[in-house]
């Protein structure tokens, strides 16, 4: 029954979400800072971790790729994995953890400590303000973030070529660049942004009804995290299974 209730509890704050979001004023000025946020404050260990999946998937996949001749093959073959799964998976996963869990406490916060009944009270419309906002910024940037770890993991990726197989970096990418296609780029694209729709939507639906107390706001953090990591998961299988058959048709 806790599972029926919070899946209906959950559609029922995202119809909330499209309703509100075509009502105008539009907060601008707050989706502009909640961008901010999300992006330039995650830029960083997004990239960080694009960088060590490239170098560590070119350096176990070599050894293999050796033993069956096949070395010329690891740019189309790196280059296709991180730009159609690995890619936007993991910079979800990572995103998720960092941009979930700070919307559930700063919200779960705002909701123990009566700001967000404050705000209501005052005849502002908390949900416009503070849930829109943050669903629109991570919806917006998570597409942004995977291209930066793509393009990064890639360069990683070269440089262990480079290094071990003195293949230069320009022809490194011009082999990657032409062993994808449009059917590796939009479907990746497409499912970064339902990716960023999953992350705000749930950090936002923990926080804003988060339960009294200190304890509340951890559940809420915690939650967050965890729905939102198995939501993605969920979302990415759908994205593949839909992707799969018009890339048949």
């Amino acid at each position: 029954m806790n599972f029926f209730q919070e899946t209906g509890a959950l559609a029922y704050f995202a119809a909330r979400f499209f309703r509100e979001v075509m009502k105008p004023p539009m907060e601008f000025r707050e989706l502009l800072r909640q961008c901010y946020n999300v992006g330039n404050r995650s830029l960083m260990l997004v990239v960080v971790t694009g960088f060590i999946i490239g170098l560590v998937l070119t350096l176990q996949s070599r050894p293999t790729l050796i033993e069956f001749g096949a070395v010329s093959w690891m740019p189309n073959m790196v280059g296709i994995s991180i730009v159609r799964e690995i890619g936007p998976v993991i910079t979800a996963l990572i995103c998720a953890g960092r941009i979930a869990s700070g919307m559930g406490a700063e919200l779960g916060s705002m909701r123990v400590t009566e700001q967000i009944d404050a705000m209501e009270v005052s005849g502002t419309n908390p949900f416009k303000y503070l849930v829109v906002t943050r669903i629109l910024a991570t919806t917006l940037m998570l597409p942004l973030l995977v291209v930066f770890g793509d393009l990064v993991a890639l360069f990683g990726s070269a440089l262990v070529e480079n290094l071990k197989g003195d293949v230069s970096f320009q022809l490194y990418f011009n082999t990657v660049f032409n062993a994808l296609g449009y059917g590796d780029l939009i479907p990746a694209t497409v499912k970064s942004f339902f990716f960023g729709f999953v992350i705000g939507l749930v950090g936002c639906y923990k926080g804003y009804f988060s339960k009294k107390g200190t304890a509340g706001v951890g559940i809420a953090a915690n939650t967050a995290v965890v729905t939102a990591s198995l939501l993605l998961f969920m979302v990415d299988f759908i994205a593949v299974f839909v992707s799969d058959i018009f890339y048949e048709l």
